[in-house]
């Protein structure tokens, strides 16, 4: 009699402990959301188009174009890294110190100053080089935006100078856009008076309606390349 009571005693603690771990269980509530995915850090290395020349900070290209990413479901961080009247030399002699380990892509807007200037094609293709060179070393992906030259440096050049993109493109895998202010350029002879409507009096850079265009037309490729950085390697 002795060893029954015992035994149902010890019947009776377990299925105590059961109906314990059972309101326990119940009262954890339902499973916590995944957390959120980081943004991803994104530096647009580039010269005064980049860096919002003439404009409040808040109506630059990079402010605007992460507001762009965000409104379309991008999670990002952008950092500024655009200097006003940087050439590709420029560019190349900075890279190093752009690309903090926090960076995780890379947008590479230069080379109008190098058309200012009149520069050798083969040395901007030299320094676009040795951007996109030290970008692959660390594994980041990056989307090369071009400029289109002028006819008034003569054939061979614009030839030679609207050649760098696409080949160093091809050859680092990178994302490309030709040309970053192709959505304003086609007005200089369609509609010049619309064409003066979203640039500064300099003629040269876009006011903060102009970046808006600007930003509408690179956002889905922009997009893209925050979707090659949350791949990875």
């Amino acid at each position: 009699m002795a060893y029954g009571a015992c035994a149902a005693r010890r019947k009776l603690a377990a299925a105590a402990l059961l109906v314990c771990a059972a309101l326990a269980a119940g009262s954890a509530g339902p499973a916590r959301a995944a957390d959120p995915e980081p943004p991803v850090v994104i530096a647009a290395l580039g010269d005064s188009l980049t860096q919002g020349y003439g404009l409040l900070p808040e109506d630059g290209l990079v402010p605007q174009l992460g507001r762009w990413l965000e409104a379309h479901g991008q999670s990002v961080r952008m950092i500024n890294a655009g200097v006003s009247g940087d050439t590709t030399a420029g560019g190349a002699a900075r890279i190093d110190w752009t690309l903090t380990p926090d960076v995780q892509a890379l947008i590479v807007a230069l080379g109008a100053n190098d058309l200012l200037r009149g520069i050798d094609p083969a040395t901007s293709r030299a320094n676009l080089d040795r951007i996109l060179a030290t970008a692959q070393d660390r594994g980041l992906p990056v989307l090369l935006i071009g400029v289109a030259a002028p006819d008034n440096y003569g054939p061979d050049y614009k030839a030679a100078f609207d050649a760098i993109y696409p080949d160093l493109a091809a050859r680092y895998d990178t994302l490309l856009i030709p040309d970053l202010l192709a959505p304003l350029r086609k007005w200089r002879t369609e509609d010049p008076v619309a064409l003066a409507a979203v640039m500064q009096d300099d003629g040269l850079h876009p006011n903060r309606d102009g970046v808006a265009l600007v930003v509408d037309a690179i956002g889905p490729e922009v997009a893209r390349l925050v979707a090659r950085a949350q791949a990875g390697p």
